[in-house]
């Protein structure tokens, strides 16, 4: 009877649920990580990013051409335009890291089915064999990098924060983290890997909240390495760091060391292209360009929102824009990196994380609709400590995405998701914390849900007027960009909130 109540406990007799456990065992763990996995599975069987839809495909064909071009050509020539190299046929535009990881995965790819790299011949290649091979190296890529990442974050957090951290358990975190359907969406539906990217910015946190910066500074190194779009975070991790360093008395000594591990990541991440200036700029110029806009499709940031009004496009020049987007986004950055630096703490830093993702996706230079996992994964992290806000997040985010993952035929595993996330979210610990709000604010989450169904029903039965095509984009893009402002402006008074109780700490202890 005794084991039988120990094995009761462990699998939370309170819930049929495993995440509405208040324990992450390893049983769980293991039950929530094999579910993930499974999830990741049946998605990954349907539709991708262009397929069947020639001359240039979509981003299936982009990660299969960078595979090709890597397995076939020296590394000095991966971000060169050469007879074997057309960059303008999905040029790499990523950092070098990425391109290591094209590389690792083709030999894979080849050893299996050499045919679909065959280098020039290999264009547009699609079979249900390279389709599983393919699918396998993101799957791979996830339970490699973002899974251990993820459970070690939580596993980190709740020791932090003392049990569960917040309204939710820490199984239900995890489960909030792994079975985002945003991420899923984009990496095993439409087909990326942002699952690398992502997972070594959650293990560069997890290894903050350890006291472990210098291992910190290498994970988020890669991170950067693996793809730019990681530079949303980079303005809280420097604050942070730069914070506490300031607090100790050799400041400038752990400033330095901090710089040294940093610049030692970057340096062997880039070696193949600092033979040269030249080399050099030829990377940085595919990792920067400029000349596809200021924004991409309907995206719901600031730029695009205000384009109805102001013709951004045709009233500056790429120069003007690129410096008002400069502007724009450390603008909103500074009261966030400010308060980090004068008072860092922990959450503060999660919540920097937040504040600095959305800055720049509201208001950096181009930006597209997959951005919006940047701010997305800072809200997981928080799931515990601001349910809603990462509910609502995560439900007006899938919302943004839906002209996109509509016209990859994935509408099926977008309901599903949708309908999967909103069944673990208001488990038991999402019910309880649904329970303990006032009826005003019911409304206020209730509200937007409903207007979101609305628009989804209005896009898949209505035909917008010929004068306008691309009317019912629009209404997506500006009832999400109004909501992700509203997201903004509440987690920078959150974070705000910590300043305060960390000038009332130090004053106590000066009065004792």
């Amino acid at each position: 009877m005794a084991g039988k109540k120990r094995r009761t406990e462990e699998v939370g007799s309170s819930s049929e649920f495993p995440w509405s456990s208040t324990t992450l065992t390893p049983m769980i763990s293991v039950i929530i990580v094999l579910f993930a996995a499974l999830v990741r599975v049946l998605v990954s069987l349907g539709p991708y990013s262009g397929q069947g839809t020639p001359p240039m495909y979509g981003d299936y064909e982009a990660q299969r051409h960078w595979m090709e071009i890597t397995l076939h050509t020296p590394a000095r020539e991966w971000y060169r335009n050469t007879s074997a190299n057309n960059l303008s046929y999905w040029g790499l535009d990523y950092p070098p890291l990425t391109a290591y990881q094209s590389l690792a995965h083709a030999l894979l790819v080849n050893f299996w089915m050499p045919e679909s790299l065959a280098l020039n011949t290999s264009r547009g290649f699609e079979s249900h064999g390279s389709k599983l091979l393919m699918r396998w190296t993101v799957l791979v890529s996830d339970l490699l990098v973002f899974f251990p990442a993820a459970v070690c974050f939580v596993v980190v957090y709740c020791r932090r924060f003392g049990g569960n951290g917040g309204e939710g358990s820490s199984a239900w975190l995890l489960a909030m983290i792994l079975l985002n359907p945003c991420l899923i969406l984009i990496d095993h539906g439409h087909f990326q890997y942002n699952c690398i990217s992502l997972g070594l910015t959650i293990g560069a946190i997890a290894a903050i909240l350890s006291r472990h910066e210098f291992i910190a500074s290498v994970l988020f190194s890669l991170a950067i390495n693996h793809k730019q779009m990681s530079m949303y975070y980079a303005p809280a991790f420097f604050s942070y760091l730069l914070g506490k360093c300031l607090k100790r008395k050799n400041w400038v000594l752990e400033v330095g060391k901090l710089g040294i591990v940093v610049i030692g990541t970057f340096l062997i991440i880039w070696w193949p292209y600092l033979y040269s200036m030249e080399a050099a700029k030829e990377v940085l110029y595919r990792l920067a360009p400029f000349e596809r806009g200021i924004y991409e499709d309907y995206v719901a940031n600031f730029w695009c929102s205000t384009s109805v009004i102001i013709k951004w496009k045709k009233l500056f020049s790429i120069g003007a824009l690129k410096f008002l987007c400069l502007c724009t986004t450390v603008s909103v950055c500074w009261p966030s990196c400010y308060w980090q630096i004068k008072a860092p703490s922990d959450l503060g830093f999660l919540y920097g994380l937040l504040n600095s993702s959305f800055a720049f996706y509201l208001f950096s230079y181009q930006v597209h609709e997959k951005s919006i996992l940047m701010p997305l994964l800072s809200a997981s992290l928080l799931a515990q400590r601001d349910p809603f806000l990462f509910g609502q997040l995560v439900h007006c985010s899938l919302l943004s995405m839906f002209p996109l993952l509509l016209r990859d035929n994935l509408i099926l595993q977008y309901t599903v998701l949708l309908a999967l996330f909103g069944l673990i979210f208001f488990s038991q610990n999402g019910k309880h914390t649904w329970d303990k709000i006032s009826f005003r604010r019911r409304l206020l989450l209730v509200l937007p849900v409903l207007l979101s169904f609305l628009l989804h029903l209005i896009y898949l039965t209505l035909r917008p007027p010929k004068k306008y095509p691309f009317l019912f984009e629009a209404l997506i893009m500006f009832f999400c960009f109004f909501q992700f402002i509203c997201f903004t402006v509440w987690v920078n008074i959150q974070q705000c909130s910590f300043l305060d109780i960390f000038h009332w700490a130090e004053t106590k202890k000066k009065d004792m």
